[in-house]
C-alpha cells in the first residue's frame, strides 16, 4: 500500500522531535449504518471503495466500509450488536470521528514515548498480521471519546490492513478533486482549551504556532478561542477550540450540545481547484453554508493586499459559489464550509486550495461564524 505522502516540511520551532508523524494514515467514523454512510461519501463526495471488514471476513461485532480519494482514507464502522461500545458511542454523540490514526516509523516506539508523558492508553502495541506482511499498531485517548491510533506499515503491502478484504464495487463514481486532509478541529469545553494545548505539547511534541482570541473570533452575537497546534514537520494540524462568553449560544457550545461532548467539529481538505471542486459537490448534492454579503466580494482586492494580483480566480465566480477569499504574508487560500454531514449539527468538512497561505482563515472568521449563526438561528440554537 502506497504511503500517504505530503510535501510541508518546515520544522516549527518549539516542536519536539521524539514522535515523528509521516501524515494522517485513516479517520475512522462510528456510524450507525456504515453501508448507507458508505454510499454517501461516494455519492457526494467522490470516494472509492478500497476495502472491507465484517461477517464474510470473521468479525462478528461490527462492519467496516474502506473509502479513498487520492492521500484521503475514511473507514466507516457500524456496531453488529446492540450493546458494543461502537453502538454506545454512536447513541451518544451520532455520527462522528472515532480514530484519527497517524502514520509513524514505529507505531511501539510512539505509544511508549506517548505513554510515559502522561497519555491514557487506547491500545497497546499489537502486531497485525495476513498473507500481505503485517501491520503494527498502538493507541491512545485524547479529548472526549476520540482516539490516536499509531499505524507502522512499512513491512505491509494489503489493501489497508489485516482483517479486511478489498471492496470490489462496480459502482464507484468520480473524483472531486480532494487530494489530502489539511487539518482537523476539535472542540472541547469551557476552560479546557489550554489543558489540550498543554497536552500537546507535552504528550505528542507538537507546538502552538497559531493562537485566536475571543477578540479575534467574535460576531454580534457569539464568540470562541482557538489555537493552532502542530508536529514537527507540520504534517499534522490540530486546532483545539473552546467556546467564550457571548451574547447567544456560539458553534461550539451547540456542538458540544448535540455531540454531547467534547470531538471533532471538521475535517479540512484540500483541493488544487477549489472552484471545480465545488462545482462538483453541489451538482452530487452536499450544501454549503450561506455565501456573505456582495460587501464581502467587493473587499477582497483589500484584504489581498500585496497578493491582489496574484489572485487566478474571478471574483465574480467565487461569489456564486460562496467561496471565501483570505490571505497572510506567504500567500492566499480559499475556502468553504459544508453544513453538517449527519442529522445532528456537529461535524462538517471545510474545503481549502491554499495559494501559498499557510494560515486557516483568520480575515474571514467574522463572515464564517455569521453564516454558520443564521444555520442556528433557522435551527433555534441560537
Amino acid at each position: 500500500m502506497k504511503p500517504v505522502e505530503y510535501g510541508l516540511e518546515k520544522i516549527f520551532d518549539g516542536a519536539q522531535d521524539f514522535l515523528p508523524l509521516m501524515g494522517t494514515d485513516y479517520v475512522e467514523f462510528y456510524v450507525g449504518n456504515a453501508l448507507q454512510a458508505a454510499h454517501y461519501y461516494k455519492t457526494a463526495f467522490g470516494f472509492q471503495s478500497l476495502a472491507y471488514a465484517g461477517l464474510e471476513t470473521g468479525l462478528t461485532d461490527r462492519t467496516s466500509y474502506v473509502l479513498q480519494q487520492d492521500k484521503i482514507r475514511l473507514v466507516l464502522t457500524s456496531s453488529l450488536q446492540s450493546n458494543s461500545p461502537i453502538a454506545q458511542h454512536v447513541l451518544k454523540h451520532g455520527d462522528g470521528v472515532k480514530v484519527i490514526a497517524l502514520w509513524v516509523e514505529d507505531a511501539r516506539k510512539a505509544w511508549e514515548e506517548t505513554t510515559k508523558r502522561g497519555a491514557m492508553s487506547f491500545m497497546e502495541p499489537v502486531v497485525e498480521k495476513d498473507k500481505h506482511g503485517e501491520v503494527l499498531r498502538s493507541g491512545i485517548h485524547t479529548y472526549g471519546d476520540t482516539v490516536h491510533i499509531f499505524v507502522e506499515r512499512k513491512n505491509y503491502t494489503g489493501t489497508f490492513l489485516p482483517g479486511y478484504e478489498p471492496w470490489q464495487s462496480e459502482y464507484n463514481p468520480t473524483s472531486t478533486g480532494l487530494r489530502y486532509i489539511d487539518h482537523m478541529v476539535g472542540n472541547v469545553g469551557w476552560g479546557e482549551m489550554n489543558t489540550w494545548v498543554k497536552w500537546y505539547e507535552d504528550v505528542m511534541g507538537f507546538v502552538n504556532f497559531l493562537s485566536f482570541d475571543d477578540k479575534t473570533i467574535h460576531t454580534e452575537y457569539s464568540a470562541l478561542m482557538s489555537k493552532v497546534m502542530s508536529n514537527g514537520n507540520g504534517r499534522i494540524k490540530f486546532p483545539i477550540n473552546e467556546p467564550a462568553e457571548g451574547k447567544k449560544k456560539s458553534q461550539i457550545e451547540e456542538y458540544l450540545d448535540f455531540y454531547e461532548g467534547p470531538g471533532c467539529q471538521h475535517i479540512a481538505v484540500a483541493t488544487q481547484d477549489i472552484i471545480a471542486t465545488v462545482k462538483a459537490l453541489r451538482s452530487r448534492g452536499v450544501e454549503f453554508l450561506s455565501a456573505p454579503p456582495s460587501a464581502y466580494y467587493e473587499a477582497i482586492p483589500e484584504r489581498l493586499g500585496k497578493h491582489k494580483n496574484l489572485l487566478k480566480e474571478d471574483i465574480s465566480e467565487l461569489q456564486k459559489l460562496g467561496i471565501l477569499v483570505d490571505a497572510d504574508e506567504e500567500g492566499y487560500l480559499l475556502q468553504i464550509f459544508t453544513k453538517p454531514q449527519q442529522n445532528r449539527p456537529t461535524l462538517f468538512f471545510e474545503i481549502i486550495q491554499r495559494m501559498g497561505a499557510k494560515g486557516f482563515g483568520a480575515g474571514n472568521f467574522k463572515a464564517l461564524f455569521e453564516s454558520i449563526e443564521r444555520e442556528q438561528q433557522r435551527r433555534g440554537t441560537l
